[in-house]
């Protein structure tokens, strides 16, 4: 039985752009709401609260913490300690959380949240990037791109304690699909610690139906709970222009429905979240609304 077939679930949006920083992307959260995700799951016969938004205030400088290259670090911080707080409470309720970005930094807070549930919990990481970057290897200082090593237990001591100063996802337990950009240091991360990374050359060679299953097996495997984390420039930038970072020869939307479908018939999925729509990079909101149909294929909803 999947746990969130009681069909409750709430929505809570993180207006972040600081992870990333580059403005638009904290109007991320409205934008998917503009393109109709609470009236699509009504219509599954979900039973929704939306939680609103997180307040994230806007920072003066760069970098706050002198001896160190991470930008905005404290208001991060915060407001990803506020994120894990209202996450562990919706699952403390058995209610699905769905987290509406903002950028890929507020999976920090997510996880660290899930983390007070569940012992052991599976990632998909649905990327067209790592994120495992740290201080001392990222070209940029931006935390949106240190998400995935943050929770893995690897980072600036205030990001991997927020939650508990422990790690939030074993190695072991994540599988990434769709990376086609990963910076020099990130790749050594990746095979220092076993993770398991599908590539679209993994993608191209043995199709997303193949590489979804397998990420299916590798992330339930000793898990009590998934939480699928997707950044939408996972998806090839025709289908999804409106993102900070795109990458071109990506996954298709197309293909990307139906790894949602396939994960959707597993019943794995127990959390979920939806990061770095840009509205103001996006044509017609068409990223948005891609992000709708991915989040109505992952809650069940099918053709026929």
């Amino acid at each position: 039985m999947k746990e969130w077939e009681n069909k409750e679930l709430s929505l809570i949006g993180v207006p972040m752009d600081l992870g990333a920083d580059r403005r638009g992307v904290d109007m991320g959260p409205s934008s998917i709401r503009c393109a109709g995700v609470e009236q699509r799951l009504e219509q599954l016969g979900f039973v929704v609260a939306d939680e609103g938004d997180l307040v994230v205030r806007r920072a003066k400088h760069h970098s706050d913490v002198p001896e160190s290259n991470l930008k905005y670090l404290y208001e991060i911080v915060r407001v990803n300690e506020e994120l894990c707080e209202a996450v562990a409470g919706i699952a403390e309720k058995g209610r699905f959380p769905l987290v509406l970005g903002g950028d890929h930094s507020i999976a920090i807070g997510t996880l660290a949240g899930l983390r007070r549930k569940k012992s052991n919990v599976g990632v998909i990481w649905y990327d067209s990037h790592g994120d495992v970057n740290t201080a001392e290897t990222s070209p940029s200082g931006n935390i949106h791109g240190m998400a995935l090593a943050v929770a893995m237990g690897y980072g600036h001591p205030l990001l991997t304690g927020i939650g508990g100063d422990r790690p939030k996802v074993k190695p072991e337990h994540v599988a990434i699909i769709g990376a086609r950009s990963l910076d020099p240091g990130e790749r050594i991360f990746l095979k220092r610690l076993g993770v398991t990374v599908f590539t679209m050359h993994e993608v191209d060679r043995l199709g997303i139906s193949a590489v979804t299953e397998r990420a299916i097996d590798i992330v339930s495997k000793g898990t009590d709970g998934v939480h699928l984390s997707l950044d939408l420039d996972g998806v090839d930038p025709k289908d999804a222009p409106g993102v900070g970072t795109p990458v071109p020869a990506g996954i298709t939307l197309r293909e990307s429905l139906l790894a949602m479908e396939l994960l959707a018939d597993a019943g794995i999925v127990t959390s979920a979240e939806f990061v770095e729509v840009n509205p103001t990079l996006d044509i017609q909101n068409q990223t948005a609304k891609a992000a709708v149909e991915l989040i109505a294929s992952l809650m069940g909803e099918k053709i026929m």
